[in-house]
């Protein structure tokens, strides 16, 4: 299977979606236990819940391969994200509760990690970086939306309940000012959702490595909390109400990517 999907639109807004995918070959799944071949922790339907994206002429990449195989929002030398914060890596061994990902003895090794990144990690990252060039060179200007979700409640990450609305540029680094508070302004906005700038999440490492906006290259991350769209707890169903409604505000902040960037 491709490591990713891609739509190609036509403004200079690129919608990642990494953690979205929920193959695993056979080979790995065998080694897994059960809790986690169920799952648990992909960041569900969030390409069904932006699938209004393409109407605006975004572009999509979303992979295909579950975080479990490899973490393509993380850095392939597995430096970690949040220093002195618990981590997960980039072929992680345990799921977001702590508990184990794989049967003892069947963790990936060094080769078996090699193998994962050169066979998922990287095209993944060769399709951002070469559709963040072409925008760049036709636009003049490139724009990357980074789509996550989580559950609300993560004990191993955070304390208590998440706000609805995480928006991360990297404390200010990955994106223009301007552009970071017309996004975040809708956030606040949406009176029905809580919401924080630069807060627990701040952007994983495609926010931070691709944010260069001294080279045109604007990058925000939403992290979005599953409570809003879907059922947190399995079978993790999608509800349309819920989903239907935020989707007004993630609409609005795709929206006012695109006209910040001056293509709508």
């Amino acid at each position: 299977m491709s490591p990713y999907r891609y739509h190609a639109g036509q403004t200079p807004l690129l919608i990642s979606v990494p953690h979205a995918g929920t193959f695993v070959p056979a080979r790995i799944l065998d080694g897994m236990t059960k809790q986690a071949r169920m799952l648990p922790d992909t960041d569900w339907y969030v390409d069904h819940l932006y699938d209004f994206a393409r109407d605006l002429g975004a572009s999509l990449v979303v992979a295909t391969h579950s975080r479990y195989v490899i973490d393509v929002n993380r850095p392939p030398d597995d430096r970690p994200l949040y220093p002195g914060a618990d981590n997960t890596g980039l072929c992680p061994t345990t799921l977001f509760d702590r508990t184990p990902i794989y049967v003892a003895g069947q963790e990936p090794d060094e080769t078996e990690i090699a193998r994962r990144l050169n066979a998922v990690w990287q095209p993944y990252h060769d399709r951002l970086a070469e559709s963040l060039r072409h925008a760049v060179e036709r636009y003049g200007i490139a724009l990357l939306y980074e789509a996550h979700t989580i559950r609300s409640r993560v004990p191993r990450f955070f304390q208590g309940r998440l706000p609805d609305l995480n928006l991360g540029t990297a404390d200010g680094e990955s994106a223009a000012h301007e552009l970071e508070a017309r996004m975040f302004a809708v956030c606040h906005s949406a009176r029905s959702y809580t919401s924080v700038l630069n807060g627990r999440f701040k952007g994983g490492y495609i926010t931070r490595h691709y944010g260069r906006p001294v080279d045109n290259v604007h990058v925000v991350q939403l992290e979005l909390s599953q409570q809003t769209y879907m059922e947190e707890e399995p079978p993790f169903r999608f509800d349309e109400t819920r989903a239907n409604r935020i989707r007004t505000v993630l609409r609005e902040l795709v929206g006012v990517m695109l006209d910040w960037g001056g293509h709508r």
